[in-house]
């Protein structure tokens, strides 16, 4: 074991400018160990990638050894954040992770791609000394990205090291980040990319030719070209990045695929997912110098568990004062994202002085007027990030953000806050990360805009994301509590909202239901109007809809209970029993039919084994353009739609 490496090295750090004799030949000595690691894992597991983390082994032993890292210290706010892009060569990362003291070497070669342990297929952050989870490729510069932004912000002096393929070189989503990096003055990230030329299908430069250096150039980088294998040039290429504090920098490590064993270097078919068989792996380990163990710790994963992980933190918590809600009066007619812009602008003016509070940014893509962040901008300016038309870019380095101790919200329509971002919230997800997603322009709510930008199936997507917490307020009211509420909570929020103003929903005096004591609750069911013939569940710019309808019905002596269903995910068994006992159940909402809350509903109602009548209603298609009225009634989720379906399915004649 190397655990001691860490202690006292006099090249820590980069600091020394030329690499001493003592860590080269130690590098060298680690070189052979960790590609054993790599060949035996890969081989034990019988999956796995082992002829591209053979070629960046090098690179990660550089940067994981000297970079102002420490196996007793992963969580120092202080630390260097290293991530890793190209997530298949996990092997190598484990490897030189485990050898290296962040946790015992065994388990990992034991344990490598099993069912129960923390050392999964593509590098992920339940791993010690891994940052950040990453799987398809195009990720990892966006994430350094947002953890270099969160070192201006905290005003902390680390640096960034981004360790990336040259094949995802040709993802649009890496040139954003590129572009991101310059605009911010982003000085402190260090890419290193593993040159070696090769990818699953062959030639990187017949596959998708990528002019990777004149790219990095024109947006403003600066680049090295070295040897990726040689200890010396790569501690050099680090060495001069850190010291130049003018840009950022790009390190091209010219490399070769399954380097160190003769029949794996450029082979085909080592050059992505096919483990070595135990006769070839015996071959290579006896080329390298290493001991075959292959028997040993296949016989150990056959008779011991994985190891229990330990608890990771996943995220500093911020620290925010949230101040008192505002009632908009019931003559007021104001959008919910009014609602949000305001209430994000009042907590910027009470944290801004707080020394105790925690940094508070908002992330735009070129919306900040129509997703009313505009107002966060004037209040608090440094803390307004424009990320420009790049929400794939935005959306990862909101979600490393939120992690840093910074309440952060990325806010964007529908169409592009979830449904065009869709995989990097799913990344976000998987992270655990700590974002508040405000999406606004949502539902045919949106009108002449059209289909294009008509976000139908928000519900739908951010059902598919564990830990996701949906919220879609009725009125201006509730959203500024709403606001104030994720301000407060933990965890991954999704805030939708629609584009047309609302009218304060009030209750049957003309009270306004959300205002004055309101307190927002996620879960609740509020009981918007009583009756006693069945429930028409809603949520959003739909309840407004659903009390004209209810009006028509009590008129006709049809009284039905309206519940704001505003966190539709979170509906319980409860809730649907006591729905059930009510009479008919009916789904009403400005979102697809298919994946909304009817689905949920019927779900539920399912699981409860409890018969009952029951009516989805929502949208069956997309919709053309038109005003927010035109489009409802088209639509089938106006009042009187609404009215319609209830007498048609209770059996009860229009007049």
């Amino acid at each position: 074991m190397l655990k001691d490496w860490f202690i006292e090295q006099p090249d820590s750090l980069f600091k020394n400018k030329t690499l001493s004799l003592p860590t080269k030949e130690r590098f060298i000595e680690l070189g052979k160990v960790i590609r054993g690691d790599i060949l035996t894992m890969t081989t034990v597991a019988a999956s796995g990638h082992p002829g591209g983390p053979m070629s960046s082994a090098d690179i990660y032993i550089v940067v994981y050894s000297l970079a102002n890292i420490h196996p007793s210290k992963i969580d120092n706010p202080s630390r260097d954040r290293i991530v890793i892009s190209h997530g298949h060569t996990s092997a190598g990362c484990y490897s030189t992770l485990g050898r290296l003291g962040f946790f015992t070497i065994e388990d990992a070669l034991t344990h490598f791609r099993r069912c129960g342990s923390i050392f999964e297929g593509h590098v992920e952050r339940e791993v010690p000394g891994c940052e950040w989870s990453t799987g398809n490729l195009g990720q990892g510069l966006s994430a350094g990205c947002g953890f270099a932004l969160a070192s201006k912000i905290h005003k902390q002096d680390y640096n960034v090291f981004v360790l990336m393929s040259d094949a995802e070189q040709a993802k649009g989503q890496v040139g954003e980040a590129r572009r991101f990096a310059r605009k911010f003055n982003l000085n402190n990230v260090i890419v290193l990319i593993d040159y070696n030329e090769l990818q699953i299908s062959g030639s990187v430069h017949e596959i998708m030719n990528v002019n990777i250096k004149e790219n990095y150039l024109s947006d403003g980088w600066k680049v090295i070209e070295i040897d990726g294998h040689n200890y010396e040039e790569i501690y050099n290429a680090i060495r001069k990045s850190i010291n130049d504090s003018s840009s950022p920098y790009a390190i091209l490590c010219h490399t070769i695929m399954g380097k160190s064993v003769s029949f794996m270097e450029n082979a085909a078919e080592y050059y992505h997912g096919r483990p070595l068989t135990p006769d070839e792996c015996h071959k290579a380990l006896k080329e390298i110098g290493i001991e075959d163990r292959i028997s040993f710790y296949k016989k150990r994963r056959e008779n011991s568990p994985p190891p229990e992980a330990k608890k990771r933190v996943y995220y500093r918590p911020s620290v925010i004062e949230t101040g008192k809600p505002f009632d908009c009066n019931i003559t007021d007619k104001m959008g919910n994202r009014d609602a949000f812009g305001k209430a994000l602008e009042n907590i910027a003016v009470i944290n801004k002085g707080l020394k105790k509070s925690s940094p508070i940014v908002a992330l735009d893509c070129d919306l900040k007027e129509s997703v009313r962040t505009l107002f966060f901008e004037k209040i608090a300016p440094e803390w307004f990030i424009e990320g420009g038309v790049q929400e794939h870019n935005t959306a990862t380095i909101a979600g490393v953000l939120s992690i840093e101790g910074i309440l952060t919200f990325f806010a964007g329509f529908g169409v592009f806050g979830i449904d065009e971002v869709y995989n990097q919230q799913r990344l976000n997800a998987i992270n655990h990360t700590n974002l508040k997603v405000i999406i606004t322009h949502s539902g045919v709510n949106v009108g002449k805009d059209g289909k294009t930008h008509h976000c139908i199936d928000f519900l739908g997507l951010a059902r598919n994301l564990p830990g996701f917490r949906v919220i879609i307020p009725a009125d201006p009211n509730q959203t500024d509590r709403v606001i104030r509420y994720i301000s407060k909570e933990e965890g991954n929020f999704l805030v939708v909202m629609g584009r047309s103003k609302n009218p304060v929903i009030t209750d049957t005096t003309g009270k306004p239901l959300f205002g004055g004591d309101y307190t927002f609750s996620y879960g609740k069911v509020e009981v918007v109007r009583e009756g006693e013939k069945g429930v028409i569940m809603t949520y959003g710019s739909s309840l407004k809809e659903a009390i004209h309808s209810w009006e028509e019905l009590k008129d006709e002596g049809i009284d039905l209970d309206i519940w704001n269903v505003s966190a539709p995910l979170a509906l319980s068994l409860e809730d649907i029993e006591k729905a059930v006992f009510k009479g008919p159940i009916f789904t009403f909402e400005d979102h697809l039919v298919y994946s909304g809350i009817g689905i949920i509903v019927g779900n539920l109602i399912a699981e409860t084994g409890m018969g009952t009548i029951f009516k989805k209603i929502g949208v069956k298609d997309f919709a053309p353009s038109g005003s927010t009225e035109t489009l409802y009634l088209t639509m089938g989720i106006d009042s009187s739609s609404l009215t319609r379906e209830v007498k048609k399915l209770l059996g009860v004649s229009s007049r």
